[in-house]
Parts: structure tokens; sequence; C-alpha cells
């Protein structure tokens, strides 16, 4: 057999040197995948643990063996001359120049499929990661970073392709962008200032995701915190948005980070009561609510006598490892022991006019 015989402007010697190369590509594309996404796995996560890492290694090994397989067989397809006979001219491009086009097409798109792919694998292990802490701030700065990078690969994927395929300058075309970014984030500022509020929120973190705050006169539990808006569920059950940049510049009350919640009570009794019958309601109110369980530092005292009524004032600070309901009881307790002790000593109390 002469392998120097000439077939399509290529000798038979490169067309076998060329299925060699694929052969062995092919062999060995499995080995060489499950090695790159384990050295991935185990760079993201230390411990190793068997099972996660073959349920996560495998989501990665197919886009990796395509894209090896591509590029070797560009690699070496680039080792044969194009036969001048194919080199027809279509639309004032030969097929020369339009295959190789086509070649830099598919590379670009496998080779921006292996990044999210990646980018997607690194997310998951990291999600799951970030699920075995109580904070629940990092499951969300994962998916906020999962989506923000998935966004700037689009981007680097659709410059590559304008300019290695269509030869396109990309520098005057950036330049461009910048201008028509310049006016959409004008016409935008708003929605960009509560991006960056949402940074802000992330990176300093004044509550995360479970605190209970109180911010506009609501008062709720912070369920997630979006790009644009946190969303919150009040104690009316209902559910709110409020734009970052509101959750930034005004006053949050983090209630969660609260050592302990006050109660304050103000009980309005007739003017009839008598000084007396205030030193003993004020006395038995006060050793009362000092016996219940999870209070503290209560203080009872006559804070206003004036024509129309004197006001008895309660204030306790209770224990935060309470729940809303049981604050609720503990608070129509101390209500329900004054009702009581005025009705069983004939203390009125004071009636609007």
């Amino acid at each position: 057999m002469n392998l120097d015989q000439q077939f399509l402007n290529n000798s038979l010697r490169s067309y076998i040197v060329v299925g060699a190369v694929f052969i062995v590509a092919f062999i060995v594309k499995r080995f060489i995948s499950r090695f790159f996404a384990s050295l991935i796995y185990t760079w993201i996560d230390k411990k190793n643990h068997s099972d996660l890492r073959k349920n996560h290694v495998r989501r990665l090994i197919i886009p990796i063996e395509q894209f090896l397989i591509y590029m070797v067989a560009v690699v070496a397809l680039y080792e044969l001359n194009f036969p001048l006979d194919w080199n027809i001219h279509l639309y004032k491009l030969t097929l020369k120049v339009f295959v190789e086009a086509v070649v830099k097409l598919f590379f670009i798109i496998l080779f921006i499929r292996v990044c999210l792919r990646t980018l997607e694998f690194v997310a998951i292990i990291l999600e799951e990661k970030a699920k075995l802490t109580k904070d629940q701030t990092d499951d969300q700065l994962v998916l906020f970073f999962r989506d923000f990078f998935k966004v700037i690969l689009y981007i680097v994927g659709f410059l590559l392709i304008l300019h290695y395929v269509f030869n396109e300058n990309i520098g005057n075309l950036v330049t461009s962008l910048s201008i028509v970014g310049a006016a959409v984030a004008l016409s935008m500022r708003e929605s960009l200032e509560n991006i960056i509020a949402s940074f802000i929120i992330f990176f300093d973190k004044p509550f995360t995701i479970g605190d209970l705050v109180k911010v506009n006169n609501f008062t709720g539990t912070i369920e997630k915190i979006g790009l644009r808006s946190t969303r919150i569920r009040t104690q009316d059950k209902t559910y709110i948005s409020v734009p970052n940049k509101q959750m930034v510049d005004t006053i949050v009350d983090n209630i969660s980070l609260r050592t302990q919640r006050k109660i304050e009570l103000d009980l309005q009794l007739h003017v009839t009561t008598t000084a007396s019958q205030l030193a003993a309601f004020s006395k038995y109110i006060q050793n009362e609510t000092n016996q219940m369980k999870n209070v503290s530092n209560v203080l009872v005292y006559v804070s206003e006598a004036g024509k129309q009524y004197h006001v008895l004032h309660i204030e306790c600070l209770v224990s935060m490892n309470l729940d809303f309901n049981e604050f609720i009881a503990l608070k129509e307790k101390i209500n329900v022991n004054a009702i009581q002790y005025a009705n069983d000593h004939a203390i009125q109390f004071a009636t609007s006019v």
C-alpha cells in the first residue's frame, strides 16, 4: 500500500494519522473528562464525599467529552488540506471560509456550554453545602451569583461569535454598547439603585432570610432577598415586596437580633380610684408579673394623674425565644390579671367621653 497516494489533495498517510488521533481521543475522552470533573469537585469540596461526588461529577462529564472530541477533531482536520475542487463560492464567500466560520461557531458554542455546565456544577455543590448551615443567606447568595455569571458568559459568547465568526471589531462594538448602556442606565436609574442595594444587603447583612424585621410600619419575616426587592411575610400573613433601596436607606428594626422584647401596657383607671388602691394595684401587678415565666425587669408605676383618669403604666421584658403567639398570650395574661384584680377590688376603668 502506497501511503503517499493522494486523495482530495491529501495523502493516505495523513488520513490514517487523523483517524488514529480520533480513535485515541475517543478512548481517553471519558478518563480525561472524569479527571477534570473530579478535580473541580475536589477543589470546591475538599471533604470529597463519595456519594455526592458520583452524583455531581456525572453532570459535567458529557459536556467535557463533547468539547474534547470536537477540539481534537478541529485540530486534527486542520492538518488536512482543503480540497481545491470543493472551494466554490457561496454568496461572495468561498466554501472554505464558510466551513471555517461554522467550525468556529460550534467551537465557541461548545466552549460556552462547558463553562455554563461548570458554573451550574459548582453552584449545585455550593448550594448543597450551604443547606448544611443554619444561615440561609449563603443559599440565596449562591443562586444570585450563579444567575449573574450566567449572564456574563452569554455576553462573552456573543462577543466571541461576533469577533471570530463574523470578523467584527468588538472594540467599536463595546464602545457603542457603552454609550447605549449609559443611556439605558439613566433611564433605569431606580432599578440599578435597587441592584446595588441588593449587593449591600448581601455583604453587609443587616438582616438575613428568616429574620423578623420592622420596616415602614410593617412587621414580618424575611422570606426572600431578590435582585430588585425583598419579600416579607407580615404578621397578618400578607406578602409584601419592599425595594432594596428602601431596605438600605430606611431604618430597619431587626427584631430577631434583639436580646429581649418589651411589653408595654397603660391601664386608664377612673379618677375615683384612691391612692392606696393605686399603690396596692401597682404592687399586685408587679408581684404577679415577676412570677411569670420568661419575664424580667418588671416596672409598674402611676405615670399620669389627671381630671379624667389615672394611668397605671406596666412595662417588662420577655425572652426572644417566645414565638409571636406565646408573646401575645403572655400580654393577654397580664391584662386579664389586671382586669380580675380591678373587678375583685371594685376599681373602675375610665370610660371614654
